[in-house]
């Protein structure tokens, strides 16, 4: 699709989201589609570090949990107003990222993701055991809001922050630094013969995953007035993996199909009762399977067979 054309289906997108509160008369919705603009800043950063650079990282829950665990802690002890605390938690996970990042990544493949699933792990058990400052399983409860402005100024604020974190991955995608991080996915040690410290290139896109899944984690802390560890464990992390490999692994558009995908599917298979966490399981599996290219990547697929017809009909 030529870039005009991408700008103004972005656009038309961003548009049509801006209506759903006016839209929808089900408020749950708008809950629904609060939690999926939250899952599109954890998609995106996920994409930085698995579609972009071919490391899957199974850690990115748990950097939404010091996101969230560090902004509602630094409001409640030090009295920090919470657009500041939100503005501290992805610098937060940032260096929380920076110093287990340099480990992580000398390691390859499955190692990798190996490494970052015990990061994980541990950040869920301190917040479990560290009950003096988190509270345990417990968790945090009336946790301040921004304002009492309701669910619509929320969306509204969910919504510029995942537009505003999405064209940040697009404009890296599109950068010098995106060429090179592709490159690292395609063969890293080609990059390494050339002369390109691939090490910095791999740690610059796991610190910005961190920091977008801190990001959202303040929000969602902030949004929800409760936290606790259950929240931030692997399962979701493999659920941010997940929305990457459905929408369209290394796309800009993929990682934002794919978290609307993750929130709303397990709620229209609520028909199914018992059976609904089968049927999503099942769904998964079959997608992965037959669309190891993603939404994004079967719908661009189609799109060039498509043109490739008309230029041979015009013939």
């Amino acid at each position: 699709m030529k870039p005009r054309l991408v700008n103004l289906v972005w656009l038309l997108t961003f548009a049509a989201l801006a209506t759903l509160p006016q839209v929808l008369t089900v408020k749950y919705y708008l809950h629904l589609s609060i939690l999926a603009l939250i899952w599109v800043i954890v998609a995106q950063g996920q994409n930085l570090i698995q579609g972009f650079t071919g490391y899957v990282s199974i850690v990115q829950a748990g950097f939404m949990g010091i996101g969230a665990y560090g902004s509602t802690l630094i409001g409640i002890h030090y009295g920090w107003p919470i657009w500041a605390t939100m503005t501290a938690a992805p610098l937060i996970t940032a260096l929380f990222a920076l110093l287990t990042g340099y480990p992580s990544l000398r390691v390859k493949g499955h190692y990798f993701a190996i490494v970052t699933m015990a990061f994980n792990l541990i950040i869920v058990i301190v917040l479990v055991n560290f009950r003096e400052l988190t509270r345990g399983e417990a968790g945090i409860s009336n946790i301040p809001k921004p304002w009492d402005g309701g669910r619509d100024a929320y969306f509204y604020l969910a919504l510029i922050l995942a537009a505003g974190t999405t064209l940040l991955a697009a404009l890296i995608s599109r950068s010098r630094v995106g060429e090179i991080l592709r490159a690292i996915r395609q063969n890293e040690d080609l990059v390494g013969a050339i002369g390109i410290a691939a090490w910095k290139y791999k740690l610059f896109a796991f610190v910005i995953s961190a920091m977008y899944a801190g990001l959202a984690g303040a929000l969602y802390a902030h949004f929800q007035g409760f936290i606790n560890p259950e929240i931030f464990g692997v399962a979701q992390s493999l659920d941010a993996i997940l929305a990457v490999i459905l929408g369209g692994s290394g796309t800009i558009a993929g990682p934002v199909i794919g978290a609307f995908l993750v929130v709303f599917l397990p709620e229209l298979l609520r028909f199914a009762d018992s059976f609904r966490l089968i049927l999503y399981g099942l769904i998964l599996v079959l997608a992965t399977i037959f669309m190891p290219i993603g939404i994004v990547g079967v719908a661009k697929t189609l799109l060039a067979k498509v043109h490739r017809l008309g230029v041979r009909h015009d013939r």
